[in-house]
């Protein structure tokens, strides 16, 4: 049996805001850039560029662009899935995948994030496991943080970026 442990991750968090909020909060270019992007560019199947309301769909190419760093730094990538409501699904860095499921319990909406094929690597500051979940664990804070209280906590100071290399 294969040992998956290091291929893998998942990570979940409770959020007292309606599913269909936290859907959005994923599912848009504006609501990707409230609590994780400095900028995220979606273009449909003929290259058409979304706007910042409009919903993504499956087969979606996206940019994204991170504070703290040029436009030369982005991650690329491909929407797998994009259900409307519940569920998405997209290739992110290193060709691994990431799974976002939204659900309710006990009056609160519930994300599972999780992400696969996670290439492995020896060197733990290029380890995209370690690094992954450290950067999605932060990130789905700070959506917790942004949609329940208003607070960003990201870092928007690029001077500041030197402190955190």
């Amino acid at each position: 049996m294969e040992d998956n442990r290091w291929k893998q991750f998942k990570l979940c968090g409770d959020y007292n805001v309606d599913l269909r909020s936290l859907y959005m909060a994923w599912a848009t270019p504006a609501g990707l850039e409230k609590w994780f992007l400095r900028k995220a560019d979606f273009y449909t199947l003929p290259m058409r560029h979304r706007d910042g309301d409009e919903q993504i769909g499956k087969d979606d190419t996206y940019t994204w662009y991170w504070h703290g760093y040029d436009n030369n730094v982005t991650e690329k990538g491909v929407v797998l899935e994009a259900n409307g409501k519940d569920l998405i699904k997209f290739t992110f860095t290193g060709k691994s995948v990431v799974t976002v499921a939204f659900s309710t319990r006990n009056g609160l909406t519930i994300i599972d994030l999780t992400q696969e094929d996670i290439p492995e690597e020896t060197d733990p500051e290029k380890n995209l496991l370690v690094q992954c979940q450290i950067g999605w664990t932060f990130y789905l804070t700070n959506l917790k943080s942004v949609m329940e209280g208003g607070k960003d906590l990201r870092n928007k100071r690029v001077e500041l970026m030197t402190c955190f290399k």
